[in-house]
C-alpha cells in the first residue's frame, strides 16, 4: 500500500513519485493551499495540496487531526525560506496528486503533542492514543533494536533460544505466585512462572549447554516504578563455566549493546564485594556516579555518654555511619527537617548532624544540637577521619546496622539529587560475594537470591555456619540500579538436600516440591550458572525513562490493573463452577437502627 515511510524521506528522493500511509499530525489551510504533516512510526513530513487537484484538494479540506491517509505525491525540495530544521524530513515536502480517506477519527482524549499535562490514568486509559506519540514510539523501537541485539549476540555465542512453560507449579522465589485453577484436575492449580530457574537448570541436565530466552515472568507483589506484575527477562544459562566466565560474556554483552545502540563505550565493570557495597554505600546496587560515602565512627562513639550513639556503637548488630556532603552547610533547617522525615520511612528514629562552618574554630565552629554530648577530642578526630572542611554538613545515622544502611543509602541518593552531586554519564559494576543467608526475622534462615544457588564452601561447612557462609552469586549494576543477577548453581544432589534442611525444608516437602529437581541431579548434572537481565529495566536506562511503564507497550498501574481493559475483571458464574470455585462474598454490614 506505501512505497517509503513518512520518516525516512529526505534530500535523496526529490523528484521521486513515493505513496504513503499514516495520520494527520496536523493540518494547516494558508491561502487556498492545505499542508497536511502525515506521521507515521519513522516520523513526519510535510504534504501540500493545491486547487489544481481538485478533488483530492477537497478530500484534504475535510480531513482531521489523527485520520487515517493514503497519499501519492511527488518529493520536491522546500525553499530556503521554508527549510524546517526542527524535523528530520524538513528540507523537503510532498506535492500531494492522490488522497484517499482510509479512515476518519474522533477528537482524540488528549492532544498527541501536549502529553505533559495529561495524567498518566488518562494515558493508560487511551494507551493506543499516547502510543502513537513520536516519544513513545521511539522507546518502543529502541526496545525492539535492544532485545534484537541481545539475540544476535547471544546466537554468535552459541546459545540456543528455547522456551520454557509458563503453566508450572508454585515454587519458592521471594514473592507471591499467581494461580491459575485447572479445569481437568480439580483442586488443583498452576502457577505462572516467577522465572524460568528451575526449567533452564534441567536444560543444562539435558546437555543444552547454552541457554537463553527473552521469557515472561509474573510476581504478585507491591509495585513500583521499576517493577510489574508481569515483565520481561533476558534469561542465560550456561555450563561448564564458572562464574568469571559467565560475568565475562555477559558484561561483553552489555558492552557490545551499549557500544552498538547508543555508541556508548562502557569499559571495563569492576568488581566490589556485598559487604564493601553495604559498608560504603549502605546499599548492594551502589550508584558509583556518586562520590558520597558511608563511614563508620563506631569506635569514637564508644568514648561518649551519648546514650543515641553510644549504644549501636556498642551493640555487635549496630551500627554508627556518618554521611559528609560537600557543600551541604547551606541546606536549610526545613530540608533537614524534611530528610529527617524521609529516613523515617527505612526505619530510622531520628537524623542527627553537624554543619562545618569554620573549622579552624574548633567545636566553636560548627554548628549542631548533639555536638554538647560530645567531648572535644573525639570530634576533632571525627572531622579529620570525614576529611571535613568548611561549608560541609555531616549526617549520622545510629542503630541496628540494616536501619543505618538503608535508611543513609536511602538519604546518599536523595541528597546527591537534590544537591547536583551526581555526575553525567554510566557507572556500571559487579556485586559479588554475597551472603548464603540472611536472618529470617524467627530464628531461621532464607536464602539472599534463591535456593538453587551455590555457596562457596562444603555441605559440612555450610551447616556449621550458615550465617556466615557466601555464595557464588553476582549482580551486574549501573548507576544505581540493578539490571541484573545469577550465580552459579547447585549441581550435586547432597548440597541441594543440605540447603533445604537449613531452610526449614524437612525431606518430605523437599521431595513433593522439588523431586523432579533432586532426580534430575543424580543423573550427571553438570556445573552450571547463569544470569537474568531485566529487560524492562535495562530500556528503561537506556531511553532515560523514569519508569518502565515508559518502555512497556500495555502496563499495569501501579494496583496492577490495566485501566484500558479493565483487568482483573469479574468471571460468569458457569466458568467458576467449571473450575470449582466459589466466591467468598464479604458479608455487607448491617445498617444500624434508625438508619
Amino acid at each position: 500500500m506505501r512505497s517509503h515511510y513518512c520518516g525516512a524521506l529526505g534530500t535523496g528522493n526529490i523528484d521521486d513519485t513515493v505513496t504513503l500511509c499514516g495520520w494527520v499530525d496536523r493540518r494547516r489551510d494558508h491561502g487556498g493551499v492545505i499542508f497536511l504533516d502525515l506521521r507515521d512510526r519513522e516520523g513526519i513530513v510535510q504534504v501540500v495540496f493545491d486547487p489544481d487537484t481538485e478533488e483530492h484538494f477537497q478530500r484534504a479540506d475535510r480531513v482531521r487531526s489523527e485520520y487515517v491517509l493514503k497519499v501519492t505525491g511527488r518529493v520536491r525540495a522546500r525553499s530556503d525560506a521554508t527549510v524546517n530544521p526542527n524535523m528530520a524530513t524538513g528540507a523537503i515536502e510532498v506535492l500531494g496528486k492522490e488522497l484517499e480517506i482510509l479512515n476518519s477519527a474522533a477528537t482524540p482524549p488528549f492532544q498527541l503533542d501536549e502529553h505533559t499535562a495529561v495524567g498518566e490514568d488518562v494515558r493508560l486509559k487511551h494507551r493506543y492514543m499516547d502510543l502513537r506519540r513520536p516519544e513513545m514510539q521511539a522507546k518502543l523501537m529502541l526496545r525492539a533494536r535492544i532485545t534484537s541485539a541481545v539475540r544476535q549476540f547471544l546466537d554468535s555465542e552459541g546459545f540456543l533460544d528455547i522456551e520454557t512453560p509458563i503453566l508450572t507449579r508454585a515454587t519458592p522465589e521471594g514473592a507471591r505466585d499467581y494461580l491459575v485453577p485447572s479445569r481437568t484436575h480439580p483442586g488443583h492449580f498452576f502457577a505462572l512462572p516467577q522465572s524460568p530457574q528451575l526449567f533452564k537448570q534441567l536444560l543444562m541436565v539435558s546437555g543444552f549447554d547454552r541457554y537463553y530466552q527473552v521469557a515472561k515472568c509474573f510476581r504478585d507483589e507491591d509495585l513500583r516504578a521499576d517493577r510489574q506484575p508481569e515483565f520481561t527477562q533476558i534469561d542465560i544459562e550456561t555450563s561448564f563455566l564458572d562464574e568469571d566466565a559467565i560475568m565475562g560474556i555477559t558484561e561483553r554483552m552489555i558492552r557490545e549493546l551499549f557500544q552498538s545502540v547508543l555508541d556508548v563505550e562502557l569499559g571495563d565493570f569492576p568488581h566490589m564485594t556485598y559487604a564493601e557495597a553495604m559498608d560504603r554505600f549502605g546499599s548492594d546496587k551502589p550508584d558509583l556516579r556518586i562520590a558520597l560515602e558511608l563511614v563508620s565512627v563506631d569506635d569514637l562513639m564508644q568514648q561518649v555518654d551519648f546514650k543515641v550513639f553510644r549504644g549501636p556503637a556498642d551493640d555487635p548488630d549496630g551500627r554508627v555511619a556518618a554521611l559528609k556532603v560537600p557543600g551541604g552547610a547551606s541546606i536549610s533547617r526545613k530540608e533537614i527537617d524534611d530528610y529527617t522525615r524521609y529516613v523515617s520511612i527505612y526505619g530510622a528514629r531520628g537524623l542527627a548532624w553537624i554543619k562545618v562552618n569554620d573549622l579552624a574554630a574548633g567545636v566553636e565552629g560548627l554548628q549542631s544540637p548533639i555536638l554538647k554530648f560530645m567531648p572535644e577530642d573525639v570530634v576533632q578526630q571525627m572531622m579529620a577521619r570525614l576529611e571535613a572542611k568548611d561549608g560541609d554538613i555531616i549526617f549520622f545515622g545510629a542503630d541496628k546496622t540494616g536501619v543505618v544502611n538503608e535508611s543513609l543509602g536511602a538519604l546518599r541518593l536523595k541528597v546527591a539529587e537534590d544537591q547536583g552531586l551526581v555526575a553525567a554519564g554510566w557507572a556500571p559494576l559487579w556485586v559479588v560475594d554475597f551472603p548464603m543467608f540472611e536472618d529470617d526475622g524467627n530464628g531461621g534462615w532464607t536464602p539472599l537470591h534463591h535456593p538453587f544457588t551455590a555457596p562457596s564452601c562444603s555441605p559440612e561447612e555450610l551447616k556449621a555456619n550458615p550465617g556466615t557462609a557466601l555464595s557464588r552469586a553476582y549482580d551486574m549494576v549501573l548507576n544505581g540500579t540493578e539490571l541484573g543477577g545469577g550465580s552459579v548453581r547447585i549441581h550435586q544432589r547432597d548440597m541441594q538436600e543440605t540447603v533445604f534442611q537449613i531452610l526449614g525444608i524437612d525431606e518430605a516437602e523437599a521431595e513433593e516440591k522439588f523431586g523432579f529437581l533432586l532426580n534430575a541431579l543424580k543423573y550427571g548434572a553438570p556445573p552450571h550458572g547463569g544470569l537474568a537481565f531485566g529487560l524492562d529495566r535495562l530500556v528503561m536506562l537506556m531511553t532515560g525513562a523514569t519508569s518502565i511503564r515508559e518502555v512497556i507497550a500495555f502496563p499495569k498501574t501501579q494496583t496492577a490493573a490495566c485501566v484500558m481493559t479493565d483487568a482483573p475483571g469479574e468471571v460468569a458464574a458457569q466458568q467458576l463452577r467449571e473450575l470449582n470455585i466459589r466466591l467468598r462474598q464479604k458479608q455487607q454490614e448491617q445498617p444500624a437502627q434508625g438508619e
